[in-house]
């Protein structure tokens, strides 16, 4: 434990936001569940609107820092190209 007052207030708000940032992260993840789950039922419809949430979820996440950009966008673009597939698959 810290001894100087102005470190026991960052430890206290490092914890805070690492609550926040682990609460972030786990909605990102649910959502992301949620969009594999719809491209797995080949729904088309369910699987845009889950890729536009987790899609808006995971900028949100990298603007605040709480995942890294590039992270972000690796993923961003991988669940597009599920996304693609799955639009290709149902039209042959």
């Amino acid at each position: 434990m810290p001894n100087i007052k102005s470190a026991e207030k960052r430890v206290k708000i490092i914890e805070k936001k690492t609550a926040q940032n682990k609460a972030v992260k786990s909605k990102i993840n649910t959502y992301i569940k949620k969009f594999k789950i719809a491209l797995n039922n080949k729904d088309i419809e369910a699987s845009q609107n889950a890729y536009s949430d987790v899609v808006s979820l995971l900028d949100k996440a990298a603007c605040d820092n709480v995942i890294h950009k590039n992270s972000a966008n690796r993923k961003k673009a991988h669940f597009a190209k599920l996304l693609d597939n799955l639009k290709k698959e149902n039209q042959n």
